[in-house]
């Protein structure tokens, strides 16, 4: 399975695991950047993943079937 197969949470949750291992501190400066290398790709993953889901609640269909502009309204 490449990353790209992987589902937004199955990205997250690898995401996540790098993150603490970086937090740790005691992973060696070549593994830490790979693994940094890593995480950049996984939180790219879960950002095109959202982007995408965006855009398909952008519009949806209204009673007679026809689409609308969807907009969130976010609380101040």
């Amino acid at each position: 399975m490449s990353k790209t197969d992987l589902t937004f949470e199955e990205a997250m949750e690898k995401l996540e695991a790098i993150v603490d291992v970086l937090e740790e501190g005691d992973v060696p400066l070549e593994e830490a950047i790979t693994k940094y290398k890593e995480g950049m790709e996984l939180a790219k993953i879960c950002n095109v993943k959202l982007k995408n889901v965006e855009q398909q609640l952008v519009e949806i269909l209204n009673e007679n079937g026809e689409t609308e502009n969807f907009s969130i309204q976010e609380e101040e």
